[in-house]
């Protein structure tokens, strides 16, 4: 590998002194690596951890200039990071399951119990006691241009090199570690227990759709209702009325007596009345608040942060690993296409009439059946959670997987109910299972629940395969989060098929039915992830923006983004329905994760049309941790682009 930037212009001159002495130990030939090792131990290194004489002798004693020990060194720090972090990530996933998990709570109790670290300081800790310093001296930390232009030249030995030297880093003093730890948490909490109770909310017409005690979590849930009701008679009352609890979840509207379950009248959300009265009191601006709170802590990391001093650049130069301006171009060019015009007009066919603002959620054009009877089908499949998992392996077989893959993927997920949205959790270590987090109704799972669970369980064997069949122990994992949402999305979109649900014999090609409603997904969601990279950009424009502040400004940005994409096909929004997720708040800068991971799940299921599911995704999996750009090109012989996408969905249209 070249180095990042002309040393020979950079190295200060005691740095230059050690350079040399390696070189006349060691021969001219390790001069390039010495002169990248040393300067980029030079970079992290502090008063605290000695001085300079003490740097050029650690320098002196661990730089390893034979190939082979190098070879022993990587193998070395690949047990030494698999154990530490391994174990440390089910302890933290083990104390977290209270707050995690619907059932036994004892409010204070567990969360001090979620927030428990027992090595906070582990960051500092790998430079305090020199293992980030041995392995920045001996293995290249490569920045994203590097590794874009040359990494695909690169065997799996100098992938792992790569990925345990960039490790390590930033150093975030612990007092900043915590507070990064309470935030989170206190972020993570809010979103998990803000249910809008929906038991007294009335449509125009007066009409309740919700019994007594029914609270829906924002915005997952109340999304969720809302498309239900695209298979029930007269339902788009009740999908209006949810579009404005919605909006009033936005911008923080909510009567407080709603809220807290005091008000027993009717909660028309539309005037925002119950029993005709205004409210007294609002919710307000606690969600902005949990919001900027996460922005002032980003500003406290960004001082430890040299390579990386902004929120917004950890996300796409050191996470994501794909460049901020190709991730806002892929959102753009997905919003800009051509083809959404004609995609409306289908739209609005299938419903009989113009399309409104909530219909965004509007995905399931050709299979909508009522809630009941998709929540029967899974009852007569699966009895609840707890039957689901004994069923995977049998599931898996199903869906092509050979018996003893089968048996081994399925019985290393375990799955549970979620006290939020549902999520996946990966294996720490090859020896623990992956866990399913789904939701569920009152002793059963329902089809939201078997919905989620096949999403959540294509995250499972993502991460089961890549945990196990990867080259080597420092490339386990696919290299970002819209990796394995695009696993996730595949499988989601098999959860008819898992319930033995046949297309009618006149029901166009599965292929065209997906493109069209992956295109919607990732239409529905591009707006959404926009808003949460433009808000970040006003917030480090505007540092000393308050709350209210921070809400003007998500509500106009999210007014923007629709009037300039969404209006046109789905007329004007009054309830800013974009700035919706509440990802936005629990975790910042993901949502565009999901949009090009439904990009990359339409490039694999593709390329998989007309090859086998099961031995594919066993393939695409073990690939390992590379940049996204050349795990795609692996997976599929082209890297993240939307042109398949929309080539499918305009033949898919035609076909029809």
């Amino acid at each position: 590998m070249n180095g990042n930037q002309d040393m020979n212009t950079t190295i200060a001159s005691e740095q230059q002194t050690v350079i040399d002495d390696l070189v006349q130990s060691h021969g001219e030939a390790i001069r390039q690596r010495a002169e990248i090792g040393v300067a980029q131990v030079a970079r992290y290194w502090t008063a605290e951890d000695g001085s300079t004489d003490d740097m050029a002798a650690f320098c002196m004693q661990h730089f390893i200039a034979d190939e082979s020990d190098r070879r022993r060194l990587l193998d070395r720090l690949e047990t030494t990071m698999s154990t530490t972090t391994g174990h440390l990530h089910e302890i933290r996933r083990d104390l977290r399951r209270w707050t995690d998990l619907k059932g036994d709570d004892m409010p204070g109790t567990d969360d001090l119990l979620a927030t428990f670290d027992p090595a906070p300081d582990l960051s500092e800790q790998y430079f305090a006691q020199k293992l980030a310093f041995m392995a920045m001296l001996n293995f290249e930390r490569p920045d994203l241009d590097t590794m874009l232009s040359e990494g695909h030249d690169w065997d799996a030995d100098e992938w792992a090199a790569v990925r345990i030297a960039k490790a390590f880093g930033p150093r975030i003093p612990k007092e900043v570690a915590d507070d990064a730890r309470e935030v989170g948490h206190r972020a993570n909490k809010w979103v998990a227990e803000f249910h809008v109770p929906v038991g007294s909310m009335v449509d125009a017409n007066g009409k309740r759709w919700f019994e007594s005690d029914r609270k829906l979590l924002a915005h997952w849930l109340i999304r969720e209702a809302l498309k239900s009701l695209y298979g029930e008679p007269d339902g788009l009352p009740g999908q209006r009325a949810l579009l404005k609890v919605m909006g009033r979840h936005i911008d923080g509207s909510i009567p407080r007596a709603v809220m807290e379950g005091t008000a027993t009248g009717d909660w028309d959300p539309d005037t925002n009345t119950v029993d005709g009265q205004a409210a007294d009191e609002l919710v307000g601006n606690e969600r902005y608040e949990r919001w900027i709170e996460q922005f002032h802590l980003a500003q406290r990391i960004d001082v430890h942060c040299p390579e990386y001093p902004t929120a917004l650049a950890r996300k796409f130069q050191w996470h994501r690993e794909i460049p901020e301006a190709e991730v806002e171009s892929l959102l753009e060019q997905l919003l800009s296409s051509p083809v959404r015009a004609p995609l409306a007009e289908l739209m609005s066919e299938r419903l009989g009439r113009p399309l409104e603002a909530h219909d965004i959620y509007y995905e399931d054009l050709f299979d909508s059946r009522p809630q009941d009877e998709m929540n029967t089908l899974v009852r007569e499949r699966f009895a609840d959670h707890h039957d689901f998992e004994s069923k995977l392996p049998s599931l898996l077989r199903e869906l092509g997987y050979p018996e003893q893959q089968a048996d081994f993927l399925g019985s290393n997920v375990q799955v549970e109910i979620a006290r939020g949205s549902g999520h996946a959790m990966r294996p720490g270590m090859p020896q623990y299972s992956a866990w399913l987090r789904t939701s569920s109704l009152e002793n059963e799972l329902g089809w939201a629940g078997f919905d989620t669970a096949m999403h959540e369980l294509g995250h499972n064997l993502e991460q089961v395969i890549s945990t196990h069949y990867v080259p080597r122990p420092a490339l386990r994992g696919v290299p970002n989060t819209a990796c394995t949402e695009a696993f996730a999305f595949l499988y989601q979109s098999l959860a008819h098929q898992a319930l033995n649900i046949e297309p009618d014999a006149e029901s166009p090609d599965p292929f065209h039915i997906d493109s069209i409603q992956c295109l919607l997904a990732s239409c529905q969601i591009a707006g959404p992830s926009l808003v949460d990279i433009r808000t970040w950009k006003w917030l480090y424009a505007n540092p000393e923006a308050d709350a209210e502040a921070l809400r003007e400004a998500v509500l106009g940005i999210a007014a923007d983004l629709w009037k300039q994409y969404y209006e046109q096909y789905f007329g004007p929004d009054t309830t800013h329905v974009l700035a919706a997720y509440q990802h936005m708040v629990a975790h910042p800068l993901y949502l565009a994760d999901y949009a090009i991971g439904h990009v990359q799940s339409h490039q694999i299921r593709s390329c998989l049309r007309d090859r086998e599911l099961a031995g594919e995704t066993m393939r695409i999996c073990s690939i390992g941790r590379l940049t996204p750009d050349l795990w795609m090109r692996r997976a599929v012989d082209r890297g993240l682009d939307v042109e398949p996408l929309v080539t499918d969905t305009r033949t898919a249209l035609e076909s029809l």
